[in-house]
């Protein structure tokens, strides 16, 4: 007899979601890799049919979060984001204070209407540079930059909960949403935040931070190279007439993988005046050909240098503390961060061809405030890893286009304060606004509002073509969503909804709604905390519309619990991709997001459970 055939559908649909979830509490493997295996999982038992389970990939939401994430590209392309927040934040000047609560405000306008982790990475190096220029510590502004990008709740399309819960009430056939229906519970949110960081986010700031500023993360290339320790690593190998290295290309001679040493710029003489030196220097690639009285700047260690040095009948000398970057003109250093959903994760810098692909070398790789700086060619990156590279500004400051990868924060003072306005950011602007009109006038449906602003963003270049927007797409939350939105289907078909959401109405009914909407709303954000807060949102979102129903009480204030909830989650660093993205920036420990964002967690709960039913009464 077949072991399934003994078990009820419900058990085996529980199974599949605690095993599920156990994997996704790991962390170990892909989100969105669990989340198929459980939708496979559930057709191979008979649970869903193949229809069922397919049909979360052609659903609305999967398709609005697919045009949501061009038109955020579009906007953070043409500068439009990066602009508008920039010139709220200057309105700051100096003042500790005002500046951050024009941070909170800004990011939460932005992440009303795109991606709070695109929000994230685009304030995030404006604010290090303006903090470092006021001469406070950014600590104290990173945290909340991240809390904030999820505080602006505004919208409809703000986050991926909000258009879950969407869904659910239009099939079970209650009145849609409106694309503003979420603004009041915004303003509460961000209100709340507001208030409750201004004065826990004084706790992440030391009394060496605050003092004298040198815990700023917008660093010179003097306190990056001191940071680094690369006056350790650094030398400058000059040429001999006889070396055996003359004429040669750096691919052909391997220099990296016979001696660990890397080449990272080639400085020529280009004329022979006996009272000028005539001197140009260029990033170092495969077909850089080296040249008699060339300088070599080369990283490794000291016993490495000699052994090249030696065996190639070179002359080393080694930089001084002082100013190992004093011969730096055309290029410098640079501080990046790996993006949470980067495809750099879990590659080497071998594998991805970083000089090739960015045209910049990674000198070192930061990571939890440990530096590697020797064969990092081999480390596989992780999200958050800071990386320490070198080019020329230009092909640095190209960087600030690639950040669905990573985000550049490490620039000098002056370069990182820079904001570049693309001509057609005006364009996205109109674009975006046009959406947003016919979304809330409902002239068309939603998503098509948002197909067609992703169509217009290509047509009218605010993309540069077809590819550049497919590679904006977070293809693994498009697949995490779509797999999972089938499981609700699974619930009901089940009776797994009934069975949970009626051992919530036992245990809490007899309570009232109210007690009902704390043990939904309490246990939404804590499966938070482990699991992405958009899987928990399809999760519960089918208990909490099935609890209300059994109830009796309109469901609304309770699918919107849900929503609130798992986009509310701070005391943990993992929880969203913006905490993870900050934490390493701001150099922050798990403890830190313990001691501040877990009383904001609870007290933004309980304002949520007493003022929800006020504005969509029971």
């Amino acid at each position: 007899m077949n072991l399934l055939s003994l078990l009820s559908p419900a058990t085996i649909t529980l199974i599949i979601l605690f095993v599920a979830s156990f994997f996704f509490m790991r962390g170990k493997a892909r989100a969105d890799l669990v989340a198929v295996c459980a939708l496979l999982a559930l057709v191979l038992c008979g649970v869903l049919t193949p229809h069922e389970a397919l049909a979360g990939f052609s659903n609305s939401v999967v398709i609005m979060m697919i045009g949501l994430f061009i038109v955020g590209a579009g906007i953070f392309r043409t500068g439009l984001a990066k602009m508008i927040s920039s010139k709220i934040l200057q309105t700051a000047g100096n003042n500790e204070n005002k500046l951050f609560v024009l941070v909170m405000l800004a990011t939460a306008f932005i992440g009303a209407f795109v991606s709070n982790t695109g929000t994230v990475a685009v304030m995030m190096p404006i604010i290090m540079s303006m903090a470092a220029g006021a001469n406070i510590s950014s600590r104290r502004y990173l945290m909340p930059l991240a809390f904030a990008s999820s505080m602006g709740m505004f919208t409809l399309i703000s986050t991926p909960p909000n258009l879950v819960i969407q869904n659910a009430l239009i099939d079970a056939g209650y009145e849609a949403l409106s694309f503003f229906s979420f603004a009041p519970i915004g303003f509460i949110a961000l209100g709340i935040g507001i208030i409750i960081l201004f004065f826990l986010s004084k706790n992440l700031v030391t009394k060496n931070d605050s003092s004298s500023g040198d815990a700023k993360i917008g660093k010179s290339l003097a306190e990056l190279a001191q940071e680094y320790r690369l006056h350790q690593q650094l030398y400058k190998i000059e040429v001999r007439y006889d070396s055996p290295l003359l004429n040669k290309a750096l691919d052909e001679l391997r220099i990296a993988s016979r001696y660990d040493v890397s080449i990272s710029k080639i400085v020529s003489k280009t004329g022979n005046s006996r009272f000028r030196k005539n001197l140009t220097e260029k990033l170092a690639g495969p077909k850089s050909v080296i040249k008699k009285d060339d300088f070599l700047y080369c990283y490794g260690t000291k016993e490495n240098i000699e052994i090249f040095v030696s065996e190639n009948n070179l002359y080393s000398e080694q930089f001084q503390e002082e100013e190992p970057f004093s011969d730096f003109q055309e290029s410098g250093i640079a501080e990046a961060f790996i993006m949470p959903n980067s495809k750099l994760i879990n590659r080497t810098i071998s594998d991805i061809g970083f000089r090739e692909e960015y045209n910049v070398n990674v000198l070192g790789i930061q990571r939890h405030n440990e530096y590697k700086m020797q064969d990092i060619k081999n480390t596989k990156l992780h999200s958050g890893d800071a990386l320490l590279i070198q080019g020329t500004w230009k092909d640095l400051a190209n960087l600030d286009n690639r950040q669905d990868d990573l985000v550049l924060v490490g620039q000098p003072l002056k370069e990182a304060a820079k904001v570049t306005l693309d001509q057609k950011a005006p364009v996205a602007a109109g674009i975006m606004i046009l959406m947003v009109v016919a979304m809330v006038l409902e002239i068309v449906p939603s998503v098509i509002a948002i197909m067609t602003a992703a169509i217009l963003m290509v047509i009218t270049g605010c993309l540069r073509n077809v590819e550049e927007a497919y590679s904006s797409i977070n293809w693994e939350s498009v697949v995490l969503i779509g797999a999972m939105l089938p499981m609700s289907t699974a619930f009901q078909n089940t009776g797994v909804d009934t069975l949970i959401s009626g051992g919530l109405i036992d245990n809490l009914g007899s309570m009232g709604p109210y007690a009902l909407l704390a043990g939904i709303y309490f246990c939404t954000s804590l499966l938070t905390m482990f699991i992405s807060n958009t899987a928990t949102a399809v999760l519960f979102t089918p208990i909490a519309l099935q609890a209300a129903i059994s109830m009796g009480v309109s469901p609304y204030s309770f699918l919107f619990a849900v929503a609130v909830a798992a986009s509310m989650c701070f005391a943990s660093p993992f929880s969203t991709p913006p905490n993870a993205l900050v934490m390493t920036a701001g150099r922050y420990t798990f403890m830190d997001y313990i001691k501040v964002g877990l009383p904001l967690q609870i007290i933004m709960g309980i304002v949520m459970i007493l003022a929800l039913p006020l504005l969509f009464p029971f």
